[in-house]
């Protein structure tokens, strides 16, 4: 429990202690709550009275006890007691506070921190009247004298005196009851009775108070000059020994009477309320003084601000410039819109003389809040292009506000778990007390989305929605960042074909674009179902693409190609997965004998199929014909036409030599009508008129294994790593990796594709160049047919690779190792890196 006792002595005084600061304003005790300690806390305040008992103070309570709490520059707390407040203690004009202060980290307040502050506050002299507009009260104490008797007024009954609140209990004076006087009624109540309907009743020494929350039920609104006030009219009946008396407790507090023109709030107090002017003949303006925070400004200080105080004949009239000095931005939001107010909480004491109550003080103490004004949110993008990191700033806030979380790819995450989600999040705060967050995340975050622009640039996009609270309100809103960086790092795929004699291979690397690209063959896209419609292979294995067509295939389009050979071409187009936006174009083209068109049986039987040649669309397959134009074909696809007849049937002619027999026919298209024929494909067979075959038989035996040579596709991986483990690669942010001569490099290469156990993998050669260009001189040979190279002064050392967790298959691995070394011209070093390339 935290102790401090106080006293305050003057008008103004002030003290700080560490998280609150204390001050004596005239007749009000401050205590300020600094937002750096509590701001994140859950608090409770309760007043002590002086038998020791603590009563935590709500709204209602506040209210009819004179205190009032409330929030002053963004999260600051600010309790004001009242002198006259339920649990003060008056002597000798000092009043005594004591109040604790309990704060939590939990909303349950288990493990709370409790403070104690003792403060007392010197105030005097009083003046006949005074009175308060408070933010949630108002408050009236007269200075109670002694007038003649009553004339044939009958005492109250004892018990009326029993239930009263304890300061109303029989004391040398003690208030009796209280009327309201309203236009319909008066109407009266006991102490106890006033008590329960909210209002605050005591007496001193020497003055009786009244105090009116401004719910209560007896409160008027009342216009006077076009402002309204908050009005009670009320006579107070009080004992003083056998003698009752009455006086005249009215109060009055403006409600309204600001506006807002010209950047300027103007804040009109009319003068010499009716309400609070029953009786009086002759007023007299004794002071009249304003300020900020219920500190008094002299003119010199008002004018530095651009204040201008008016006293005119009718009304006390402010203009406060808005943003001026004395008051603050605070953040707000209006159906989900950021937006600032400014406020400012003003203070005007009016006193005056007048021939009932001599000398009058009205104190009056106004937060002023300009009206919504929306604001937007600056997001700057600072792309740090070296360490590949998206640095968004978004900001300027008030410091009332704070970051919660925020939302990437739906999911809701708070700040501080960011950093599992590849996110660094923090806050830069300014000199003028604002502050910005600044978000960082690689760009290689799966959160980034990253998209193919041109030729070499690729777009990343930050797409995250923040979400806000401000304090004390406690409203939230949402801020959309979708932030777009262009980089060039673009790595487009590439393609090589070749053909084997009866199918077109076309090999695809991928580059760092196209992971989401699709294979389409014109507007059709090429599935592993599609694909295997057509007996096309078609493999992908996230770093190639490969897809293998027979030579006659649907896909597959012909030309002529000179006089003896046809030009086979396949076409494979990748297109954008979701917008279908056509990518990337890639073709492999191969020349063809047209005897890979026919064949010429030994019983006779020919087979020719026609193919249609490019420029030639319109033909209709089906209608191909031989020289017998009864000879239909006996498969037609869209591009082809297969015949199948014997050598003596469909008008095929024939030509002998000494050695030969060779028969001729033709495939033919004719338009309906037209006898001449527009397409015109002859082909011939010839047979040895003399040949003798040898037929050779033996029982089957099981061949022994055997290596063939073959066609496919092979994924493959060469790293170089940090030491003979083998346990830690390096990174491609690493290269170029720097060496000094003769230290060990430690290679690695992995068959990676495809997963097959029954596979080995051999390495032939291996060579240095001093480029990427695996075919550049110079070259030395570090592998020569899978052995050392003899010539080299440092032998390669190959290392056994054994199975493990991260090697499945050892015999998918080789291991070895090799002395740096660099390649010399003449006598001059050549200062370029080393490249590897390893032939398979």
């Amino acid at each position: 429990l935290l102790l401090v006792g106080i006293f305050f002595s003057g008008v103004w005084t002030q003290e700080i202690s560490g998280p609150m600061s204390l001050e004596c304003l005239g007749n009000l005790l401050r205590i300020t709550l600094s937002a750096e300690y509590f701001g994140d806390k859950y608090l409770s305040l309760f007043v002590i009275d002086h038998s020791g008992t603590a009563w935590e103070l709500d709204d209602d309570m506040a209210a009819q006890c004179g205190y009032a709490v409330t929030y002053t520059t963004w999260r600051n707390i600010e309790f004001r007691a009242s002198a006259l407040s339920c649990h003060s203690h008056l002597e000798k004009d000092v009043f005594t506070i004591n109040i604790q202060i309990k704060a939590s980290q939990t909303p349950d307040m288990s493990n709370a921190t409790a403070h104690l502050k003792s403060a007392s506050c010197h105030y005097g002299p009083w003046s006949p009247r005074e009175l308060i507009c408070e933010s949630n009260y108002m408050e009236v104490s007269v200075k109670r004298e002694v007038p003649q008797t009553i004339k044939d007024f009958i005492q109250d009954e004892p018990e009326d005196w029993t239930l009263v609140f304890p300061e109303a209990k029989a004391e040398e004076a003690s208030i009796w009851q209280i009327v309201f006087h309203q236009p319909e009624e008066k109407r009266a109540l006991l102490v106890s009775n006033a008590w329960s309907a909210g209002y605050g009743l005591n007496t001193t020494d020497s003055r009786v108070l009244l105090r009116v929350p401004y719910a209560a039920a007896q409160v008027q609104l009342v216009e006077d000059q076009g402002i309204a006030f908050s009005v009670l009219r009320s006579s107070t009946f009080y004992k003083h020994q056998w003698v009752i008396l009455m006086l005249d407790t009215a109060v009055a507090c403006p409600v309204d009477g600001v506006d807002y023109t010209n950047k300027t709030i103007t804040w009109t107090v009319p003068k010499y309320i009716p309400s609070l002017s029953a009786g009086v003949t002759s007023f007299k303006d004794v002071l009249v003084e304003a300020g900020v925070d219920l500190r008094k400004l002299s003119a010199k200080e008002m004018a530095s601000r651009k204040y201008v105080l008016l006293n005119e004949l009718k009304a006390i009239t402010m203009k406060i410039p808005i943003g001026a000095e004395g008051g603050y931005y605070k953040t707000s939001v209006s159906n989900g819109q950021l937006g600032v107010k400014y406020t400012i909480n003003l203070f005007l004491e009016h006193q005056w003389e007048d021939n009932k109550w001599r000398l009058t003080k009205h104190t009056i103490i106004k937060e002023i809040e300009t009206p919504f004004e929306s604001t937007e949110v600056a997001i700057n993008n600072n792309l740090n292009l070296s360490a590949r990191l998206m640095n968004v700033t978004v900001g300027a806030f008030l410091p009332d506000v704070e970051l919660v979380n925020f939302t990437t790819e739906g999911v809701a995450v708070a700040v501080p778990e960011a950093v599992q989600h590849g996110y660094i999040i923090h806050r830069t705060r300014y000199a003028n007390g604002s502050k910005a967050y600044v978000i960082e995340v690689p760009l290689d975050a799966p959160s980034v989305k990253k998209e193919f622009m041109r030729e070499d640039m690729r777009a990343y996009t930050l797409n995250v929605t923040l979400t806000f609270i401000t304090y004390p309100s406690r409203e939230t809103f949402v801020v959309p960042v979708i932030v777009l960086s262009a980089v060039k790092d673009a790595v487009l795929p590439s393609a090589r074909g070749f053909c084997d004699g009866k199918n077109l291979h076309l090999i695809i690397t991928r580059g760092n674009v196209d992971q989401n690209w699709l294979p389409f063959i014109s507007d059709w896209h090429l599935t592993q179902e599609a694909a295997q419609k057509y007996n096309y292979i078609l493999q992908d294995n996230g770093t190639h693409l490969a897809i293998s067509v027979p030579f006659l295939s649907p896909h597959v389009s012909y030309e002529g190609f000179h006089t003896s050979a046809i030009k086979a071409s396949f076409y494979l187009t990748l297109k954008d997965g979701i917008t279908l936006a056509q990518r990337r174009d890639f073709s492999v083209s191969c020349i063809f004998s047209p005897s890979e068109l026919i064949q010429c049986l030994p019983n006779g039987t020919v087979i020719i199929t026609a193919i249609k040649l490019v420029g030639g669309e319109d033909l209709d397959t089906a209608l191909l014909v031989l020289r017998d134009r009864q000879c239909k074909p006996s498969l037609v696809t869209e591009k082809t036409a297969t015949f199948r007849f014997n050598v003596s049937t469909c008008g095929t002619s024939r030509k002998f030599n000494s050695t030969t027999m060779t028969y001729e026919n033709e495939v033919l298209y004719f338009r309906p009508g037209n006898d001449t024929p527009i397409y015109q494909l002859k082909f011939l067979c010839s047979y040895a008129v003399k040949q003798n075959d040898d037929v050779l038989y033996e029982p089957k035996k099981n061949p022994p294994p055997s290596i063939k040579p073959g066609f496919g596709c092979l994924a493959l991986s060469l790293k170089l790593f940090k030491e003979k483990s083998y346990s830690e690669p390096y990174q491609e942010s690493e290269y170029p990796v720097v060496k000094y001569l003769r230290e060990a490099l430690y290679f690695e290469v992995e068959l990676l594709q495809p997963k097959d156990a029954r596979l080995d993998l051999n390495l032939d050669d291996c060579w240095a160049t001093n480029s990427q260009s695996q075919d550049s001189p110079p070259q030395w040979h570090i592998l020569i047919h899978g052995c050392e190279n003899n010539k080299d002064s440092y032998r390669t050392v190959f290392h056994k690779v054994n199975h493990s967790l991260r090697v499945k298959f050892p015999q998918h691995l080789k291991r070895f190792e090799v002395r740096m070394f660099s390649f010399v011209q003449d006598t001059s070093l050549l200062q370029e890196q080393l490249e590897a390339s390893v032939l398979e």
